[in-house]
């Protein structure tokens, strides 16, 4: 199968290539920077300005699948992301494509309980209702014989190919370091955290099977852990304790001050100050079940791989 996978140098784009690639299809890795990037076999990078709607389409040219895996900072949410998801769209539309969404959770706010896709979109935060509309949007465009769509959602995540997820900044970086870490809000809340590799597996999955079309899906993951449980597996995986505090709502309001993206993370405090876990019933009924990985491994190997990149 020929895919194109656009934002392919982010982490959740690098893992859906590698594992697209190790699955035998033949895949356009495209992003600014794809062209610097070492690739598996199988696979052709591409330079793409994803605001460019030309370079989408030469990107998506002999596509069957286009992965829109590209993401944007926090503070440019407002002004880019519609935009860029709509050229996506768009290019794929173009070639006859099917469109696979990589989503995250923000559209179901904070309920306290386990979300699947039966789950209200009830988001209030400006992020929230923006991931609403968009995946709205994507749907109507679905039902109206547009543009097959799929979209797939999942939470935090973090793992190799990965340097901007809160694990890995506040936690993975910092810790092999030989620094304090830090957890966010709370550190005692149950947590759903995606390891990159489950969550590759689970989108090419809806990249191979065209009867995901038309709804979403929650993609699985390993059991929902706490901040401080990944913060032991960490002192493990280094063979030592780690110096840790924790990323208090009065601290962040305060850095937030000074810092655009913090200001920005204010609005998913009750993301991290109750349970906020998955619930994947549905796509392991429909698909049967895919290899997850425990924390303790991911963790492990997250700790692995950030030691053999790091200077």
């Amino acid at each position: 199968m020929q895919i194109t996978v656009l934002g392919a140098a982010g982490g959740a784009g690098q893992a859906i290539v590698h594992e697209l690639a190790a699955r035998g299809h033949q895949v356009v890795a495209a992003s600014r920077s794809a062209a610097q990037r070492s690739w598996p076999a199988g696979v052709t990078p591409m330079a793409t300005d994803l605001h460019d709607p030309t370079a989408l389409a030469a990107a998506c040219e002999d596509a069957e699948v286009v992965v829109m895996a590209a993401q944007v900072p926090y503070a440019r949410w407002a002004t880019e992301l519609q935009g860029m998801v709509d050229r996506a769209a768009d290019a794929a539309a173009g070639v006859g494509a099917r469109f696979v969404m990589v989503d995250n959770l923000y559209a179901y706010g904070s309920p306290g309980t386990p979300m699947s896709e039966a789950t209200p979109e009830t988001a209030t935060t400006r992020k929230g209702r923006l991931r609403a509309a968009i995946g709205e949007g994507l749907l109507a465009r679905h039902q109206a014989g547009e543009l097959r769509v799929t979209i797939g959602r999942f939470a935090d995540y973090y793992g190799p190919f990965e340097g901007n997820s809160l694990v890995d900044q506040l936690m993975i970086q910092p810790g092999v370091a030989g620094k304090r870490v830090r957890t966010f809000i709370a550190d005692d809340q149950p947590h759903t955290f995606h390891y990159l590799p489950d969550m590759a597996r689970g989108f090419a999955t809806l990249v191979e099977r065209p009867e995901a079309d038309g709804r979403i899906w929650i993609l699985p993951a390993a059991p929902a852990t706490t901040q401080a449980a990944l913060v032991g597996h960490l002192g493990d995986a280094l063979g030592a304790a780690v110096r840790h505090s924790r990323v208090t709502p009065a601290m962040l309001w305060l850095l937030g001050l000074f810092n655009a993206q913090l200001r920005e993370a204010r609005e998913v405090v009750p993301q991290f100050d109750r349970p906020y876990e998955t619930d994947a019933r549905d796509f392991e009924a429909t698909f049967g079940a895919i290899e997850t990985t425990p924390h303790a491994e991911a963790i492990a190997a997250t700790v692995a791989w950030r030691r053999a990149v790091s200077p």
